[in-house]
């Protein structure tokens, strides 16, 4: 038997697994929401969605494009990029202290009074996103594909949990729901510490770069300081910090504009399109991810043929899902989320358009991998997010959660061009097409 095929087999193997985990936790995530919209009022519902839809929109914040860049840094340098690892431990703590700090000042201070104590009891999901995006990208540059599918279960799993708690205890509130995601998040947080700490000791696993080399070897590059972390990392962080800001301020600015009620029904169309975007993002940014950027710098035929492929099986993939999503939606809302959620099914009905749109912003996006490149994504996010707030700032009152959905559509076209646009201007036709 050739390598070939034995390398195909591997392949496979891994992206099936990491699809099943993907699709294990989709139905996780699309459960507890359902649990969610069920046991609770929309009112609540919406503030408790709208109050995470905001820590989540800011949360990147911590640790800034840290993990993102650990990613390009082992990619182009190999074993040589643990020189980075001291210095983005200190600019971890000093960014996560920073962005926990201004979530709870924008709480006390600005936001509305109803969500104030929602915002403070979820501020420790800022840790646990930080500590999901850290330990999945070791896991990626280790290629543990059986860890990182366990690793991104843990928390859509634990979240199920407190949802059914709703069913076993009807007298449960949002508040409730708050705490338990506050306490999943503080584990997941302390989960990831180990593995940190290995990593920093030098014990990480690094696959694709043969042998660690003896120290001597290991030291022979100058070790950064925390400035030179920034330096390398503020576009991938300011590119992760839009991308939420792009997704998630619609349905905040419904519950600022329209209220609890209608922010909760945008809310659950938003958790749909969540699970679909995950399959994606399984291929893209869970299994593909650290092999590009080793691939871009040490193997760019290969790179070019895995991105030609990859985007015809996004486009297919996209026009079937939201051709699903379109025809399914009027009799599965009701019955996953109930009668009371059918107005989520005009709302679906416009979001379907973005499935095509994401999966081939994804595929062609992936392109662009270095800083020169990620300072282009961050103009085309920033571009698209102003496009986002705009339009809802101008459809929401007159056409409400309707009015978000247009303005998302809108959105994903000005970052599917944009990002063609980019690709097309960094690599030209005789690059991409060897």
């Amino acid at each position: 038997m050739t390598t070939l095929p034995q390398g195909w087999h591997r392949a496979v193997g891994a992206i099936s697994l990491l699809w099943l985990a993907t699709a294990l936790g989709a139905g996780m995530t699309f459960g507890s929401q359902a649990l969610l919209a069920r046991e609770l009022e929309p009112a609540g519902y919406g503030l408790f969605t709208s109050s995470l839809a905001m820590i989540t929109m800011v949360a990147p914040l911590a640790g800034f494009g840290l993990a993102q860049f650990w990613l390009k840094a082992y990619g182009a340098e190999g074993w040589a990029a643990n020189r980075w690892l001291r210095p983005s431990m200190r600019f971890l703590s000093v960014s996560t202290l920073l962005t926990m700090l201004l979530i709870a000042a924008w709480a006390i201070t600005a936001a509305p009074a109803d969500a104030t104590p929602m915002l403070l009891i979820l501020l420790p999901v800022v840790l646990g996103v930080l500590a999901a995006s850290l330990i999945g990208t070791k896991l990626r540059l280790e290629e543990r594909h059986g860890a990182l599918a366990a690793w991104q279960l843990a928390t859509p799993g634990s979240r199920l949990l407190v949802a059914v708690m709703l069913l076993l205890v009807p007298s449960l509130t949002s508040r409730f729901v708050a705490v338990g995601f506050a306490v999943i998040s503080l584990g997941v947080a302390a989960l990831a510490t180990p593995e940190l700490r290995a990593m920093l000791h030098g014990e990480m696993k690094l696959h694709g770069h043969g042998p660690r080399p003896a120290p001597a070897a290991s030291t022979e590059s100058p070790a950064p300081g925390a400035w030179s972390v920034w330096s390398q990392a503020w576009a991938f962080g300011l590119s992760a910090v839009l991308y939420p800001v792009f997704f998630q301020i619609s349905t905040v600015l419904v519950k600022y504009f329209d209220g609890n009620v209608r922010a909760g029904i945008f809310g659950i169309a938003l958790a749909v399109m969540t699970a679909i975007y995950l399959i994606p993002t399984t291929v893209f940014q869970k299994y593909l991810l650290s092999k590009q950027h080793r691939w871009a710098v040490h193997d760019p035929k290969k790179f070019w043929m895995v991105y030609r492929r990859g985007n015809v099986a996004m486009l297919v993939a996209g026009l079937a899902l939201g051709a699903a999503v379109a025809v399914l939606a009027p009799w599965a809302v009701p019955l996953a989320f109930g009668e009371k959620y059918r107005p989520v099914v005009p709302v679906l009905m416009v979001l379907a358009w973005c499935v095509p749109i994401r999966f081939m912003a994804i595929g062609i996006g992936s392109a662009l991998l270095s800083e020169r490149h990620m300072r282009y994504r961050v103009f085309a996010m920033g571009l698209s997010a102003l496009v986002v707030i705009a339009l809802n700032v101008v459809l929401i009152p007159s056409h409400h959660e309707i009015g978000a959905a247009i303005a998302t559509v809108v959105g994903e076209t000005v970052l599917l061009l944009a990002l063609y646009g980019g690709v097309r201007r960094f690599h030209p036709l005789q690059e991409r097409a060897s």
